[in-house]
């Protein structure tokens, strides 16, 4: 069975730092484009940052460029974005998503898998 785990949300401090994990499980990752996108309530789903299966190229949402990296480690079958100097406006609902066509863009349509989410919420 194809699933994706997301973990490592929860309540930081505006300025904080959070990592997600998304682990995994049914398939290998290894040749997936994975993504992370967000929605927060009221809003669209936003593609935040993707790293391609093919190159390994990467991908970033000009909201978060400069604070978040994404990084994959296929021999766990985890990808991982770390999120640093978190802000209130980075709050959301954080989903990691496959692309089994590996390249891995910021478009939810591209996406084959889909995890449940972890909650983000940057508050003082």
């Amino acid at each position: 069975q194809v699933q994706l785990v997301e973990s490592g949300g929860g309540l930081v401090q505006p300025g904080g730092s959070l990592r997600l994990s998304c682990a995994a499980s049914g398939f290998t990752l290894d040749y997936y484009g994975i993504g992370w996108f967000r929605q927060a309530p009221g809003k669209q789903r936003e593609g935040v940052s993707s790293i391609s299966g093919s190159d390994g190229s990467t991908h970033y949402a000009d909201s978060v460029k400069g604070r978040f990296t994404i990084s994959r480690d296929n021999a766990k079958n985890m990808v991982y974005l770390q999120m640093n100097t978190l802000k209130p406006e980075d709050t959301a609902v954080y989903y990691c998503a496959a692309d089994s066509s590996g390249w891995g863009r910021l478009t939810p349509i591209d996406y084959d898998y889909w995890g449940q989410g972890t909650q983000v919420t940057v508050s003082s």
